[in-house]
């Protein structure tokens, strides 16, 4: 018989305890999502969402037709051309373009999608991910890009990164738009010339230079422009409000940076790990043009935003043991030996989820020694048996304390036992 295996590039999750550690675990991307949210939230934004699946057309006009070859993309029953959701802008985009006239502005919106590319595998990066969306439209001071940059910074601080781990580094196409436009009359060549300044450190510079050289500009001119890293008014701005929060040693100028997508207008950024053994944990900057793209015209919108992705981040904070142990936790196992319990370990079971309690049971009757075993790897606080009709011994597993309570007082029993454990972290 076939087996069926997982797509390559795609993640299974699993609860705890995994079967193999190379595994996803669904602890770990449920405590990603919960951060998240938690920080984004903290910051006045709003949550929302889109369909998985969109008109390639969609992506075509925000990407140009060369992002095609990335989308999982085909022809639907009704002729047509689609694609999964590759990134979360678009959507965005095409939302606020039909009912921006509906909020108030600046309309500060977040999401956690999962998207979908197909490129080649590699660390860091697989055919699917989950990503945290923050964007803030209709608003376009450079105080929007501090909040922003803020976001990103207190978020990637709540999971436990600290200055030591992570730097946001700091860019700005006005200052590139300037650099190219002093050396190059042809502004066709523009985006050509940003394409390989985001490529610089990736590509041999003698390989950048000749590059570079064809279209008229010096590469030694073009690193000097980024070691100097003489911040623009703009940046200047941005810089001190960051310092007014306490963050300006999270940040630094670094025109290294520049976002090779075409749509970026403005300031840049993306967070790294200072070690450097890693992808871009985040990435954003400011899209002033692309509503308006969308729009057909119609509406014209300041926007900015950053995308981080669950995968680079999931790694960087798996080797710093900072996500959650993987240890599964309720609150009560209730034993079931015999079917003649079942109604009374039933209701009792109920009564103390309708409580707020999580609690497990057997289902089926089976040995009290296979149950305690099932309760200590379920992590439950408290393991339920019944005395006789209407009696419950309530045993705490940390401190052995044990109590023989009447049903109708389990629950208060309980109460006490949780209050006095000792704290296990």
């Amino acid at each position: 018989m076939k087996r069926h295996d997982r797509l390559p590039g795609f993640r299974d999750f699993f609860p705890d305890p995994v079967p193999h550690p190379d595994l996803a675990r669904m602890a770990e991307r449920l405590h990603l999502f919960s951060s998240w949210r938690k920080v984004v939230t903290r910051y006045g934004f709003r949550e929302y969402d889109g369909p998985p699946l969109e008109t390639l057309e969609l992506y075509k006009a925000k990407s140009g037709a060369e992002i095609v070859h990335q989308l999982y993309h085909f022809e639907d029953k009704g002729s047509r051309e689609v694609a999964l959701r590759a990134e979360m802008t678009p959507t965005l985009a095409r939302m606020i373009a039909a009912h921006a006239r509906n909020y108030k502005k600046p309309i500060k919106w977040f999401s956690i999608p999962q998207l979908f590319r197909y490129e080649r595998q590699q660390k860091g990066r697989l055919r699917e991910h989950f990503q945290l969306n923050a964007d803030i439209l209709g608003e376009g001071d450079p105080t929007a890009d501090a909040e922003l940059i803020a976001l990103c910074i207190d978020v990637l601080r709540a999971l436990g990164l600290t200055q030591e781990d992570f730097v946001i580094r700091l860019s700005s196409r006005h200052a590139w738009e300037s650099f190219f436009k002093q050396r190059q009359k042809d502004t066709t060549k523009e985006y050509l010339f940003y394409q390989i300044i985001d490529k610089l450190e990736r590509e041999l510079p003698e390989n950048s230079a000749q590059k570079l050289a064809e279209m008229g500009i010096d590469y030694e001119e073009v690193r000097a422009f980024i070691e100097q890293a003489e911040p623009t008014e703009e940046l200047q701005e941005i810089i001190d409000q960051l310092q007014a929060r306490g963050l300006k040693d999270f940040v630094r100028v670094d025109y290294g940076v520049i976002r090779g997508l075409a749509y970026y207008t403005g300031v840049v950024f993306e967070a790294f790990d200072r070690q450097g053994t890693h992808r871009a944990i985040a990435g954003g900057g400011r899209y002033n043009h692309l509503i308006e793209l969308i729009s057909g015209g119609k509406v014209d919108m300041p926007a900015l935003g950053f995308g981080m992705g669950d995968v680079v981040l999931g790694d960087m904070l798996r080797e710093k043991n900072l996500l959650p142990p993987a240890k599964p936790s309720i609150d009560a196992f209730v034993q079931y030996t015999d079917p003649d319990q079942r109604m009374e370990v039933i209701s009792l079971v109920h009564q103390l989820r309708e409580s707020g309690r999580r609690v497990e049971w057997g289902l089926s009757p089976s040995g009290a020694n296979r149950q305690w075993k099932a309760a200590a790897e379920m992590g439950a606080t408290c393991f339920l048996s019944l005395v006789q009709e209407g009696l419950w011994e309530v045993k705490h597993l940390q401190t052995k304390e044990s109590h023989q309570v009447a049903s109708e007082h389990v629950s208060v029993t309980l109460d006490r036992l949780e209050k006095d454990t000792p704290s296990k972290a």
